[in-house]
């Protein structure tokens, strides 16, 4: 072996040592602090996280590249003016809106599907990439929302990724479809770049090897062993620091449900994400919402992006649930569900307003033809 290959062998082999102990550090450091932090409160179950007492309508619908995804339809069309349609986010599915459609029961349309590849919907053949969902999510408005009626869209995560996604692709559609839109514990950039999980004051040489390690923690296609010690990551991870143990106990489980590999293409997909123009799209009454505990996606991203709404003029309001992690509309269901029928209301209130500002101008067209033969 000449003695420049036995130089390289050389560097490599400290570059990968270097490699594995700072990210071995790294990995270290956020395993303590999630065996360290406080335990759940176990105060008994949840009756908002029970499995819906009405039975779905369950329909089948292709998206543009011929995806099967699965939709749920709760409730009677003919009951409200508006569709409620709720997305959800990234290794979840439609069960996260358990409190959600629990609470709307009797009011209206409420429709849940599963984001391709989780729960009951086909993962597809194209790579992952945010814009696939945003063209699920017109599959599935065009499915849902008859002629004549307008949806309130409801994204958590990825889900508010996907309404971004899809308004950026096609923002001809958004005043014509939409009424409302809530953005729940989400972003439209730099997904990597202020998580919260690694714990401050590392030693200066895991620097470079922080952003590697919070791509490898998404992207790699490894099982989630279901441990008592799991319990404990997925407390620290999605949750925050006083949350009740059954809230616990049903992210873990519906975590768990997801595919290693669907979780791995989506979590490497939304690292990529770049979705300004699509907020800027967003050009109906948006209401932003994030726990101020969320170490996934900290509101440093929803106050950002509320800026940017605010500036034109499409926010109706930035909330932030104080000790709520990222899991927000499941931690805090109640006091989301109040939030919710907020926007609900605005919207059903607006389409009254709509349909008499119609009426009057009928009413005056009426005026001006009688005046006109007179």
């Amino acid at each position: 072996m000449s003695r420049a290959l036995k130089i390289a062998g050389g560097t490599a082999a400290v570059g990968a040592g270097a490699l594995a102990v700072g990210m071995g550090t790294i990995l270290g450091s956020l395993a303590r602090a999630a065996l360290r932090a406080e335990l759940a409160v176990d105060d008994g179950p949840d009756e908002l996280l029970d499995t819906p007492a009405q039975t779905p309508e369950q329909t089948w619908v292709r998206s543009a590249d011929g995806t099967r995804l699965n939709v749920l339809s709760y409730g009677d069309i003919d009951d409200s003016d508006e569709v409620v349609v709720l997305v959800h986010g990234w290794t979840c599915s439609t069960m996260y809106w358990y409190p959600q459609i629990n609470h709307l029961a009797g009011r209206g349309r409420v429709i849940a599907y599963d984001q391709r590849g989780h729960g009951a919907s086909e993962p597809g053949r194209p790579r992952p990439n945010i814009a696939l969902l945003g063209q699920d999510l017109d599959a599935v408005l065009s499915a849902v929302v008859p002629e004549g009626k307008r949806a309130t869209l409801v994204g958590h995560s990825m889900g508010g990724m996907t309404i971004m996604s899809w308004s950026q692709q096609f923002p001809e559609k958004v005043d014509r479809l939409l009424a409302g839109v809530v953005l729940l514990s989400t972003a439209d950039q730099a997904v990597m770049d202020n998580h919260l999980l690694i714990p401050v004051g590392l030693p200066s040489y895991t620097r470079p090897f922080v952003g590697l390690t919070g791509r490898a923690f998404t992207s790699a296609p490894l099982p989630i062993p279901r441990t008592a010690y799991g319990l404990r990551f997925a407390h620290y991870i999605a949750l925050g620091r006083a949350a009740r143990a059954s809230h616990v106990a049903f992210v873990d489980e519906m975590i768990a449900k997801c595919p290693a590999r669907v979780r791995a293409g989506w979590g490497a997909a939304i690292g990529r994400v770049d979705l300004l123009a699509g907020l800027e799209a967003l050009s109906v009454p948006t209401t932003v919402v994030v726990g101020g505990d969320d170490r996934l996606l900290p509101p440093v991203h929803s106050k950002r992006m509320a800026e940017v709404l605010r500036r034109n003029d499409a926010l109706r309001d930035l909330i932030i649930l104080d000790g709520v992690g990222h899991m927000s509309s499941i931690e805090a269901g109640a006091e989301f569900n109040t939030i919710l029928d907020g926007v609900i209301d605005d919207a059903e209130g607006r389409a009254v307003d709509g349909r008499a500002a119609d009426g009057h101008r009928q009413a005056d067209r009426s005026d001006d033809r009688a005046a006109s033969t007179a």
